[in-house]
């Protein structure tokens, strides 16, 4: 089903074909928040964006438009531990494709004035930020479950580095994490193989081989805390959690079965039927489980009327301990996973998605998942599995709260 090649410089390429139109191909560089220095907060995301601000052989109008012009869509994204520039287009235009992105990864010039004036935008992110609490709130409760920690920042960084970002700064990141080794070449779309490959060996073989040098903090020694803040908003606004498995742990598959009965997407989570269908004590209410190569975190999130606190939470601690204390039954089971396979199948007929999927999933295990492995691993989870992962994961000495309190 997928098709898989490695340069002769480490850089690895997987493929899907399709008979589609349109085509998804992207880079993924195993680079992100988590590997810049103390003062370097911000700039993973801050490189993402001036890439895009010319190379030394086009400026930043001509590198949009470039696909646009071909009805192609550019765009990029910087997680705490990867960087993603990646593109949709009609299939005649890989060559396209593969020649802007060679171009702007390897051969950004960044212009002073395009730094400055992409400083400002930033900021500007940052500050829409934090007008969201829903969203700050997020990123606050990770400073408090890696504390500490380079995978507890924030990734858009604060205004006083990015303040003193200037070339020397962008050009060190790049050269210690932009290595070829840590990088992916993800595509789903209509296209001979041999093809894409010499495509892949023409724009990005030239590029010289290297591998990480750094290496990165694992994250230990977590304690539970708890933390009230006075602000500004009309709601309460909290998070409750606790550290969890990495994406390599054997109970990661339970963990995210867990997660979607807790208070996944679907409308009949548990969290979702209590609290808001039952009660009607907030109109927003989810859990969240987010792995990363050694670490994780699984959590809880609502906004309240200050007035529904308390008893919020005391129906969240209900679900909690239901979920440690009573095995699923069997039916209960069965449509547990028949949610999540049928939610991953959805997302899968999106090709964007997959072709994200398989290109993160090459950048850390070096192969890749079809969807009957993934749900034949959802099926094989079981009653006891999901008991032992609640009573480690949703134990009440082990839990950390943020609440946003209004002042």
């Amino acid at each position: 089903m997928y098709q898989l090649h490695r340069l002769s410089n480490g850089i690895r390429l997987i493929h899907r074909p399709t008979s589609s139109p349109v085509a998804h191909c992207g880079m993924i560089i195993n680079a992100g928040s988590r590997d810049e220095k103390h003062d370097e907060q911000g700039l993973a995301h801050f490189i993402e964006h001036v890439i895009f601000k010319g190379t030394r052989k086009r400026k930043a109008f001509h590198i949009l438009s470039h696909m646009e012009n071909v009805g192609g869509e550019i765009n990029a994204y910087t997680s705490k531990e990867e960087t993603c520039v990646y593109a949709s287009f009609m299939h005649p235009y890989y060559a396209r494709w593969f020649d802007v992105a060679a171009d702007i990864i390897f051969n950004a010039s960044f212009p002073e004035k395009e730094l400055n004036k992409e400083k400002d935008i930033i900021i500007d992110e940052i500050n829409a930020f934090k007008d969201s609490p829903a969203e700050q709130i997020i990123d606050d409760f990770d400073e408090i479950i890696f504390n500490g920690h380079p995978l507890g920042r924030n990734i858009l960084g604060i205004p006083a580095h990015l303040r003193n970002f200037d070339r020397e700064k962008i050009n060190g990141f790049i050269r210690e994490n932009y290595v070829t080794e840590e990088m992916v070449i993800c595509s789903v779309g209509h296209i001979d193989f041999q093809t894409l490959i010499r495509l892949a060996e023409k724009y990005f073989g030239h590029v010289n081989s290297g591998n990480r040098q750094q290496v990165r903090k694992p994250h230990t020694g977590y304690l539970p805390r708890e933390q009230i803040l006075n602000r500004q908003n009309h709601q309460s606004h909290c998070v409750t959690g606790n550290q969890a498995y990495n994406f390599s742990h054997d109970f990661k598959t339970t963990a995210v079965l867990l997660n979607n009965l807790l208070g996944g997407p679907g409308l009949t989570s548990r969290l979702n039927m209590s609290v808001r269908e039952k009660h009607g004590f907030c109109y927003h209410i989810e859990s969240m489980y987010q792995p990363y190569s050694d670490a994780g975190i699984i959590s809880i999130y609502f906004g309240t009327d200050p007035a529904f606190v308390d008893k919020t939470f005391s129906l969240i601690n209900k679900e909690l301990a239901r979920l440690r204390e009573q095995k699923l039954g069997t039916l209960q089971l069965q449509r547990a996973k028949k949610q999540l396979c049928g939610q991953v199948n959805i997302a899968y007929e999106s090709t964007l998605n997959e072709m994200l999927f398989i290109g993160k999933h090459m950048l850390h295990f070096n192969t890749t998942e079809t969807l009957a492995d993934i749900n034949r691993k959802i099926e094989a989870v079981s009653t006891s599995q999901l008991l032992e992962v609640a009573n480690e994961l949703f134990d009440p000495a082990g839990l950390s709260l943020l609440a946003y309190k209004p002042s």
